[in-house]
């Protein structure tokens, strides 16, 4: 589905993604992990189009993605939520999702009045239908993730790139959230990218997990097989993620 190729990003004489290659086959949950710097949100950008690759390829589903503008990516049926969640804060949360919808493929002739109709869908599927006529801005941090994941959803992706959606979430919180991250997963046939610090998580969702360190890819197998990585223990995870 996703295949990157010889992927670099620089700014100025700083190499934040250093010749990277990955694949993500349809169907699969990766995760992409490494320490505060690694790359990963500037690489996740790269595939998104809000930063342009200075050299390398961005494929997906087969075709030439390198370089395009993010809502021409999201057209292709590639969708992302954000470390920070940015939605629009005086917007209520219904609109928010509504403009998601509008910025689909499949909706050249849709009114506003259907596309709100529409958002109400989302918003019921994350749990925050009681709330579609709040400001986004008045949203406690959990309810703008699951904001963030709404619009995500409401632009009916094949991919979707979650960057640490957990951050910032109290244990119940994040509970929540991973079990609408995985009902979204099911209901809505996604292919996942999962950015994530919290490794227990990683490792107990992912089918694969990819490696950055210093912009570079320096491992990549299942969860068990990155556990016992010595250079992703000595780069990332420390010993008391080395399984016994």
């Amino acid at each position: 589905m996703l295949n990157i190729k010889n992927v670099t990003k620089r700014f100025g004489n700083l190499v934040a993604v250093n010749n990277v290659s990955l694949h993500i086959d349809e169907g699969e949950v990766v995760g992409l992990i490494g320490p505060n710097g690694a790359g990963k949100t500037t690489l996740i950008n790269v595939i998104c189009g809000v930063y342009k690759a200075d050299s390398g390829k961005v494929e997906f589903n087969g075709v030439d993605i390198t370089n395009k503008e993010p809502y021409e990516i999201c057209k292709v049926g590639i969708s992302r939520t954000y470390q920070i969640p940015q939605p629009f804060p005086d917007m209520t949360a219904v609109n928010n999702v509504a403009v998601a919808v509008l910025g689909r493929r499949d909706v050249a002739n849709m009114s506003f009045g259907d596309a709100l109709l529409d958002a109400s869908h989302f918003l019921q599927f994350v749990g925050l239908l009681s709330k579609r006529d709040v400001l986004a801005r008045d949203l406690t941090l959990y309810e703008q993730r699951a904001l963030e994941l709404a619009r995500a959803l409401a632009t009916l992706p094949k991919l979707l790139i979650i960057d640490e959606a957990m951050a910032g979430l109290n244990p119940t919180e994040s509970l929540r959230a991973i079990r609408l991250i995985n009902r979204a997963r099911d209901e809505f046939n996604l292919t996942i990218l999962w950015v994530e610090h919290v490794m227990k998580i990683i490792m107990e969702t992912a089918d694969r997990v990819l490696v950055l360190h210093y912009g570079e890819k320096i491992a990549e197998g299942s969860p068990e097989e990155i556990s016992r990585d010595t250079r992703v223990i000595e780069a990332y995870l420390g010993e008391k993620y080395a399984l016994r």
